[in-house]
């Protein structure tokens, strides 16, 4: 089955690994500056919430409670990450995703291999 990748997705996903600012509608990027530890990473917001962050090249993603298809819709367009849902339950990778509230690591990443362009 082929899945088309929104637009917007597509846009912000290109935001996030290309490390700059990105916001339309519901979705936006920014950098995240840790002032006290001098680090910073990018996180991509749907209203509001959180749900897929990199820092030093490692991805982490979580659905923030938000257990919605844009918010899978979204997650799905990162590399490595293949979430679907079967009775209520989301899966990541295959694998029963308990904890979606937290930031998972998914994938440590080449930033060469990322462009949709």
């Amino acid at each position: 089955m082929l899945i088309t990748m929104r637009k917007i997705t597509k846009d912000a996903i290109n935001a996030l690994y290309d490390k700059r600012d990105f916001k339309r509608g519901n979705t936006e990027v920014k950098e995240v500056i840790n002032y006290q530890s001098a680090t910073s990473c990018m996180v991509m917001y749907l209203h509001g919430n959180g749900i897929a962050k990199l820092e030093d090249n490692n991805l982490y993603i979580r659905h923030a409670g938000w257990k919605t298809n844009t918010t899978k819709e979204r997650l799905n367009g990162l590399r490595n990450v293949n979430i679907h849902q079967k009775d209520f339950t989301w899966y990541l990778n295959d694998r029963m995703w308990h904890n979606g509230n937290e930031w998972t690591w998914v994938d440590c990443l080449s930033l060469e291999d990322f462009s949709f362009n």
